[in-house]
């Protein structure tokens, strides 16, 4: 994710992507969704754990994914340019400050748009940090963050603790209840798609349960979240705005020399960065809990810079990390320990699938080592009935140690991302 800070970003010039690798990309996501749909409805069928393609459980997934899609689209914004964005984390806590605070004295969609502010404005002081003054960047990102927590501790006991606030259900750690912003049903479907969801046919309820959990109860910001996917990656993959930008990532010193404003681009792209953070931030304060929590972010900036290295800088496979992260994370909240049973003989699947690869790859220790752990995992999984409740809450952590080290040899971050970089310094 990191790069070390030097003076002198690498000499390749960047390069527009073309339609045919784009194609291909879009193949390769939808195979790979389709071969992990069978095998979880395979899963499903051999034991018994129906909740693992209900609706109930893909609706909570989503919820709990758009925050982390969230935090990495915004990581995604700002790498993209060469800055590398620690502070994720203090911009989301600064949103769900803003979202609380601004919502419960006028309405959620003010709300809304002040965690949004709120996000901006850390992402500034990232970008004056690191491009004007050539700040490290983890340095400075951590350092947003740990400003982003005292400020909001300390604006929290002086707005929630006493008066009216606190009549109205705030304290020193949290907000007064905030109005809900509007849910959609898709009328008609949504009855339909339950309805084949309840006979728990093969591969088929298992498509009614995905597609009910999008379409039931969904939010407008997730809404929101789904467009600003897409228009993220029409705006930086096909559009000679993004092309500029991209190419502040990859080689400032080429985009100068070419007439790119790099210190611009990169102000604009840490200010998306922060908005967008801001407004994961948001949706935990507005949506998810209605009202502003001290802790409320949990890490899910880390998780969503996570979900950004897993998608290798890309808004599908950013999007595939911060479901399968959100996923894993519903799985623990809403069943516990049976249903993550379940999917150890998945695990025990993909370990063998991977151990084939490895062999045919020639890379036999590794396969060793795979096919050795897919072993030791079925001897669990038979000789056991429920994980651990201690394991279970550790699930969406494991995934991302997991995710990030199986993903690790194919991942290309923009070669100069985290470099130092100075207006005329080619010259």
């Amino acid at each position: 994710m990191t790069a070390t800070m030097t003076d002198t970003p690498p000499p390749a010039a960047p390069k527009a992507d073309t339609g045919g690798r784009s194609g291909r990309s879009v193949g390769r996501i939808l195979t790979i969704i389709a071969g992990a749909l069978v095998l979880v409805a395979v899963v499903r069928i051999i034991t018994g754990a129906n909740q693992l393609t209900s609706e109930g459980q893909v609706s909570a997934a989503l919820g709990l994914a758009v925050p982390i899609g969230l935090a990495g689209l915004a990581g995604l914004w700002s790498e993209r340019s060469g800055v590398v964005n620690i502070g994720l984390e203090g911009m989301m806590i600064l949103g769900t400050f803003g979202a609380g605070w601004i919502g419960w004295q006028s309405n959620p969609w003010l709300g809304l748009l002040c965690g949004v502010g709120f996000g901006v404005l850390g992402g500034l002081v990232h970008a004056v940090a690191t491009v004007t003054f050539g700040v490290d960047h983890i340095v400075s990102g951590v350092a947003v963050n740990l400003l982003a927590l005292g400020i909001t501790q300390y604006l929290a006991k002086l707005f929630f603790s006493e008066g009216k606030p606190a009549e109205a259900g705030g304290n020193p750690k949290q907000s007064p209840p905030v109005e809900s912003l509007p849910h959609i049903d898709v009328p008609g479907l949504s009855d339909a798609l339950q309805s084949v969801e309840k006979h728990h046919w093969f591969l088929l309820s298992d498509i009614a349960g995905i597609l009910g959990g999008l379409v039931t109860d969904l939010s407008v910001v997730t809404l929101l979240a789904f467009l600003l996917f897409v228009g993220s990656w029409w705006l930086l993959w096909r559009t000679p705005f993004g092309l500029r930008l991209r190419s502040c990532g990859e080689n400032p010193i080429a985009a100068e020399s070419l007439g790119v404003n790099v210190y611009k681009y990169k102000y604009a792209a840490v200010a998306v960065s922060g908005g967008l953070a801001g407004l994961g931030g948001a949706f935990l304060a507005l949506v998810t809990s209605h009202t502003y929590l001290e802790g409320q972010t949990g890490g899910r900036g880390y998780i969503g810079l996570a979900a950004m290295i897993f998608g290798n800088w890309r808004p599908g496979g950013l999007a595939m990390g911060a479901g399968l992260f959100g996923y894993s994370d519903a799985l623990q909240l809403r069943n516990g320990g049976e249903t993550v049973h379940a999917l150890l003989l998945l695990l025990v699947v993909l370990l063998a699938g991977l151990a084939g690869w490895k062999l045919y790859r020639k890379a036999h220790w590794q396969a060793g080592i795979s096919l050795m752990v897919a072993a030791l995992v079925l001897v669990w999984y038979l000789f056991t009935d429920e994980v651990p409740s201690d394991f279970v809450g550790a699930t969406p952590y494991v995934v991302t140690l997991l995710v990030l080290s199986l993903s690790a040899q194919r991942l290309r971050m923009p070669r100069a991302d985290g470099m130092r970089y100075r207006k005329g310094q080619g010259k």
